[in-house]
């Protein structure tokens, strides 16, 4: 059946309004529950984890009871990062994983991510074939036959232990620091008390969640109050996180931003030098500037490209066996270490490399000199047309390829998370890609 629930990360709107009300929660919990049951004696076990957003206390109980009502057991771990849930369901053997986020998006936005018994996101197969259950209804168990709910108190501290375990034993953060913004996230314990218990002087900010606070001017998606931050406090980097803390953008000494697309080169020359880089490639989306492709190409280093969304470069590592893979956003996915995009972890390699060269972070992220691009977003009015298929923006669309052919490239794409259509150039020339870019936005809103 078509996908209509479902996105690029799992199911996301507004908060009490479809899809994002109790109701679809509830009978998405009984629809994955009885996709999950895998028959025998055993009882049947799902981790549920969440963010900081208020509208986590409305979806939490309702996924709750949708799988106790199927006969799956909860357990349910409170605020902590999305990849704690992906490490936590495969630690305690649970059958699957549920994690209640909206990930960068504001606090009226929530979204639920399902995550399967081998702490991975689903497929697109497997998503289709729970939204197929929910629409044939429920298959409730006998009164014994009903789940529990326990809570576990320990699931921060257990993730805290794992992202330690990441960072090189021989090293120390010592000396280091470091600015942390959480974005009033789901971070907002973990990552201060792993960087302070690694021996670095914490300062952090975005720390404070009071449930509608989330991604509000802190966080990777505004990193501009940890610049500030970093540069009034004199500290060697900031670690800006979002609000689910799967991804990551780092600020170095002097207040400048460093991408994803630099981490990953920064991750992937350091572990091709010491043999640790698996399958000899990097796993980036369309989105990556082409300087990665290019410097990753002086070094013999591949780079196999992917649709966006941290789930398909995952699917392209898993069957690639590839073990280092991201987002130019700052998803950053280790497969080594964690089954999802990881913040905290990627940040911790960037500081083992700056610990390592015993060089300021400015000089040690510098990877290669980004060619110019520009991303503008075109927002969709609500039941509009799709302008994609007018003639007017093919038009614009065909003239801007045709004016980077061989120096540059275009790319359009319709959001998976909002209703936007994202507008993409870049090239040698930054004038004329900001033209270009210019023209299809004009012919879009148009359209």
């Amino acid at each position: 059946m078509p996908r209509s629930l479902f996105g690029t990360d799992g199911i996301r709107g507004e908060a009490n309004r479809h899809p994002m009300t109790a109701d679809v929660a509830m009978k998405l919990g009984q629809a994955a529950g009885r996709h999950f049951l895998r028959g025998g004696r055993r009882r049947h076990q799902v981790v549920i984890g969440k963010d900081t957003r208020l509208s986590g206390y409305m979806i939490e109980p309702a996924l709750t009871a949708g799988f106790i009502s199927v006969g799956v057991d909860v357990f349910l771990l409170g605020p902590v990062p999305t990849p704690a849930v992906g490490m936590l369901t495969k630690s305690l053997r649970a059958d699957a994983g549920v994690m209640i986020s909206a990930s960068h998006n504001p606090f009226q936005d929530n979204g639920i991510k399902l995550f399967g018994p081998d702490g991975f996101k689903l497929s697109d197969t497997e998503e289709e074939a729970i939204e197929a259950r929910m629409q044939d209804g429920p298959v409730l168990a006998a009164p014994a036959d009903l789940g529990r709910a326990r809570r576990i108190e320990d699931g921060r501290g257990r993730y805290i232990e794992a992202a330690k375990q990441s960072f090189p034993r021989h090293l120390s953060l010592s000396g280091l620091r470091i600015v942390v913004d959480c974005a009033n996230g789901a971070a907002y314990r973990t990552a201060p008390t792993v960087l302070w218990e690694l021996g670095a002087e914490v300062i952090p900010i975005g720390v404070t969640p009071d449930g509608i606070n989330i991604n509000a001017g802190v966080g990777s998606t505004a990193p501009e109050e940890c610049r500030r931050k970093v540069i009034e406090t004199r500290a060697d980097l900031g670690i800006a996180l979002d609000g689910d803390a799967d991804r990551v953008l780092i600020v170095d000494e002097r207040g400048q931003v460093v991408d994803g697309d630099q981490i990953m080169a920064l991750i992937a020359e350091t572990w091709a030098a010491s043999g640790r880089l698996q399958g000899g490639a990097l796993v980036t989306t369309v989105m990556s500037n082409l300087g990665l492709e290019r410097k990753l190409q002086t070094l013999g280093i591949g780079l196999r490209r992917t649709k966006v969304g941290d789930r398909y470069v995952v699917a392209e590592m898993r069957d690639g066996g590839f073990n280092l893979g991201g987002e130019q956003s700052g998803h950053i996915v280790m497969s080594d270490h964690a089954t999802t995009g990881d913040g905290l972890l990627a940040a911790l390699q960037v500081l083992a490399a700056v610990v390592d060269a015993g060089r300021p972070v400015s000089e040690v992220c510098a990877r290669f000199t980004p060619l110019p691009q520009i991303l503008k977003n075109v927002r969709l009015a609500t039941g509009a047309a799709d302008p994609m298929k007018q003639p007017c923006v093919t038009a614009a669309i065909a003239a801007g390829e045709a004016q980077l052919a061989g120096t540059g490239r275009v790319l359009i794409r319709k959001s998976g998370t909002e209703p936007l259509i994202r507008v993409m150039a870049e090239g040698e020339d930054a004038a004329l890609v900001e033209a270009v870019v210019n023209d299809i936005c004009t012919a879009i809103r148009t359209a």
